[in-house]
């Protein structure tokens, strides 16, 4: 008999996602053409199997996202660790992290090992402690040579960052969620983004994983969590059950819109530029509004502004001065970068 449909369901997706990593090693590296796949017989020695982390927080999605790692990373010839990050605002969280390091050392994962974080304030508790943790992440893959790093965000997870976006109102790029690769060289990757949360659950339970369950994940003062307990659930009771799901897909389509319309004004940048790289208002004006933003966007990072800082309402004051140029002054944005537009052209930089 087979393992059971949740453990089955966890573990396609885990190797699939294998799959991706073990075709863009050899990608980068030929020499390494010897992995073991279902087509493949030959195996590599030890020390040029790719490696891959498990980001792990203990909890059911990172636990039976570890689990599934452990099982097909072998099959692969795929070396298979894990990282739990300490982000030190709840008392005993050290002893927590501890007590997951040895649930994956259980699983036969290595390396394994905690790494604790001092967690900031800027941008807000969430944004600061995401920070951090991505930071211990890439010093983490670093450190190691890993190849990949898999975290465990779910269809939920997506359907919450839709409408988080949603209402910022930051436009098709907000609204296009998680996406299944990111980071540098693509390092990030996230096998259960088709996969619900309850199904993650469901495997930990018949493999008697025991999993954490964060207090963070339901305290009200915490805008996902609000979402995650109140506002999905009004939704699905006022719409009709398959909410998440719809989400999910709006996410995708949204990704996919939003990156053709980055690949646009990508090209577009550079034929809006003088010969001394100052960006030409009348050449803006007649991009489409969807690509002169993106232009105005990334220019303006290219600045200095932190992205996380820059929202919609910021760019659409400095497509302003290209749309509805009545002589207005420079626009002071985030990062002491100012724009303003002097003698039809737009000049961003800071100050």
């Amino acid at each position: 008999m087979g393992p059971h449909p949740a453990v089955a369901a966890i573990r396609l997706a885990v190797r699939r996602v294998l799959h991706d990593v073990l075709h863009d090693a050899l990608i980068e590296r030929p020499e390494a053409s010897r992995v073991t796949t279902p087509h493949r017989s030959s195996t590599l020695v030890a020390d040029d199997r790719p490696l891959v982390l498990v980001a792990c927080s203990g909890g059911a999605d990172s636990m039976a996202l570890a689990s599934a790692l452990a099982f097909e990373a072998p099959k692969l010839s795929v070396r298979a660790g894990a990282v739990t990050v300490d982000h030190g605002l709840q008392d005993g969280s050290d002893l927590r992290a501890a007590e997951v390091v040895a649930r994956l050392g259980g699983m036969r994962l290595d390396p394994v090992e905690s790494v604790a974080v001092t967690v900031g304030r800027e941008g807000g508790p969430e944004a600061a402690a995401r920070d951090a943790r991505y930071a211990a992440l890439d010093a983490a893959a670093e450190r190691h040579g890993a190849a990949a790093v898999l975290l465990g965000h779910t269809r939920d997870d997506q359907a919450e960052t839709v409408l988080l976006g949603l209402a910022r109102g930051s436009g098709t790029r907000s609204l296009s969620g998680m996406a299944a690769v990111s980071g540098a060289a693509g390092r990030y990757r996230r096998p259960f983004l088709q996969v619900d949360r309850q199904t993650a659950r469901k495997a930990c339970l018949v493999q008697s994983i025991p999993v954490w369950d964060d207090p963070h994940n339901t305290d009200p003062a915490y805008t996902r969590s609000r979402l995650r307990h109140e506002g999905l659930p009004a939704l699905e009771k006022a719409l009709g059950k398959g909410v998440v799901e719809a989400l999910a897909r709006t996410a995708r389509l949204s990704r996919d819109d939003a990156d053709a319309l980055d690949a646009w004004a990508a090209d577009a940048e550079r034929s809006v530029r003088d010969a001394a790289g100052l960006l030409e208002c009348a050449k803006l004006y007649a991009l489409p509004p969807a690509v002169r933003r993106r232009v105005l966007r990334t220019a303006v990072i290219g600045a200095g502004a932190p992205a996380g800082s820059l929202f919609a309402r910021h760019i659409e004051e400095v497509d302003r001065l290209i749309t509805g140029w009545r002589g207005q002054g420079a626009i002071n944005l985030p990062g002491r970068v100012e724009a303003r537009r002097q003698g039809g052209r737009l000049v961003i930089r800071q100050g």
